[in-house]
């Protein structure tokens, strides 16, 4: 039997019980383990893990715990970059895209009017999501903590906030996504990238108002959706200009 004295930081309190949180605690280990499997063992995904502190000292995630050892355990920093300082590395996919879970339909769609790859499916079980995010090297985004803690998944990232708009103010920060902004440039549907198209070819579909307001117009090849700037996008673009004003 090991006793350790354990304390978890910021968000990552959310998935310790109540008496937990905020607080060093001391904890008893029957067996010899990893500082990874501790962890996981209090139901913190590993994804969500950017620093480990043992007795004041950084520690991998292979770390074997020690008796009295002291632990700290981080999130992710956002407000500046320990990358090129911490010993634990979450690998990317070479281009950032993701699968969302059944929870975050809403925030899939919104990520897609940013230009963002992002494949839904509501009806995916686990076992789908981590097949589908590896397959198509995607990172799974989730609501679910405990299908991060699948060995065989490749990416993953446990999403924090339970509102739409902090959800893609985290994701933004998290991923470092402004960079890759592209407004409106896929279908909200199906994902696909969404192409110019000339008015005059689908005419005959739009209604009355918007053929004489409207000449620029973009169709989804895929799904046939068609899209033009109505009052609707304007609402929209201003909501993802307002998030992105407060990210830094």
């Amino acid at each position: 039997m090991r006793t350790i004295h354990l304390r978890c930081y910021e968000e990552l309190n959310e998935f310790l019980p109540i008496e937990k949180r905020k607080v060093l605690f001391t904890h008893t280990i029957p067996v010899q383990t990893s500082v990874k499997d501790l962890i996981e063992s209090f139901n913190i995904p590993h994804t969500q893990v950017q620093m480990i502190l043992v007795n004041g000292e950084q520690k991998d995630f292979s770390y074997i715990v020690q008796g009295n050892d002291k632990i700290s355990v981080y999130p992710f920093f956002h407000n500046f970059d320990i990358n090129s300082v911490s010993k634990i590395s979450h690998p990317l996919p070479d281009k950032i895209r993701f699968l969302a879970d059944q929870h975050l339909g809403t925030l899939a769609r919104y990520l897609r009017m940013l230009g963002i790859n992002t494949a839904y499916n509501e009806n995916f079980i686990s076992h789908e999501l981590v097949h589908k995010a590896n397959q198509e090297e995607r990172i799974l985004i989730t609501k679910d903590h405990s299908i991060l803690k699948r060995n065989e998944l490749k990416y993953g990232y446990f999403v924090y906030a339970d509102y739409l708009d902090p959800q893609l103010k985290e994701l933004i920060l998290q991923f470092k996504l402004k960079e890759h902004i592209a407004l409106f440039s896929r279908c909200l549907e199906c994902n696909s990238l969404l192409h110019p198209i000339e008015k005059a070819k689908i005419e005959e579909r739009l209604p009355q108002k918007v053929k004489k307001l409207h000449d620029n117009f973009t169709i989804c090849e895929k799904c046939d959706k068609i899209y033009w700037k109505g009052t609707h996008y304007q609402k929209m673009k201003q909501k993802i200009e307002n998030i992105l004003k407060i990210v830094k």
